[in-house]
């Protein structure tokens, strides 16, 4: 994946995210990380008291937010309108859930945006991370936000690593991404728009866009299957309608109705 593929404009279509404004003026979108809490503190109290609630010091709910009881949540935070927030889920600060995302049971977010649409069900750990519009991270999936020797994280592109400055950094999903259950994505992982990573993957470096990873070194290009022809559909509607109709017999019910059986060979 080259770098100027994980840009901004090529992952994300900002106006999916409450957020579009701390991404102007950036080229990528790691470079919004460290800016994430002071634009929630800035944004909150401009939000319209009908429709969002304050709680606490920093934390913005909508009204239309459906959160458990059971969860636990720190700010700065903003949950956007129709957002779930589900049993045990831990928001830690300095988050964004957008427009109809899920927070699902016993996940743990902090230093993320969520776009719209965004769903991390169940199990999941987002951290320091971007998951574009629609991108959804399968149960038990997470992302790996330091290095285990803690130095700075580096996204590799084609031409050569990018320095980040970044000591904590997870991954960047693109729109519609969708990574497989119990999967990692190493510090700096970049997947791009479409793209799907199959479960039980270890992603270490980046995913083009409209891509399948399956292995390292085994990515193919997802196939844009378009609806079959209308040739094709008419031929097939005639052969099911020339065929001979399955038998069928009757037997009583306990109650004296006749029931129709289909008769499988």
């Amino acid at each position: 994946m080259k770098l100027e593929e994980m840009k901004i404009t090529e992952l994300f279509d900002t106006s999916h995210t409450i957020a579009a404004k701390l991404f102007e003026g950036k080229t990528y979108p790691w470079e919004v990380l460290e800016d994430i809490g002071s634009f929630i503190e800035e944004l909150g109290p401009t939000l319209p008291q009908n429709e969002y609630r304050k709680v606490g010091k920093n934390i913005w709910i909508h009204r239309t937010a459906r959160l458990a009881p059971t969860i636990a949540m720190g700010g700065p935070a903003i949950i956007c309108a129709h957002a779930d927030v589900r049993q045990s889920a831990f928001i830690r600060g300095r988050v964004i859930v957008g427009e109809g995302a899920v927070v699902g049971n016993s996940c743990e977010i902090k230093n993320a945006v969520l776009f719209d649409g965004v769903q991390v069900p169940h199990f999941n750990y987002v951290g320091d991370s971007i998951l574009g519009y629609q991108a959804h991270m399968g149960a038990g999936a997470i992302t790996s936000n330091v290095k285990s020797t803690k130095t700075l994280v580096s996204v590799h592109a084609e031409g050569g690593d990018q320095e980040t400055g970044l000591k904590k950094f997870g991954a960047m999903l693109g729109d519609g991404a969708e990574v497989g259950c119990n999967s990692v994505l190493n510090p700096g992982t970049v997947i791009g728009k479409n793209s799907i990573v199959y479960p039980l993957s270890n992603v270490r470096g980046c995913v083009a866009a409209n891509s399948i990873y399956k292995a390292k070194d085994v990515v193919a290009v997802r196939e844009d299957r378009k609806e079959e022809a209308p040739e094709a559909k008419a031929a097939a509607e005639e052969t099911a309608a020339a065929a001979p109709a399955k038998k069928t017999r009757s037997r009583k019910s306990a109650s004296g109705t006749s029931k129709s059986l289909k008769v499988v060979k």
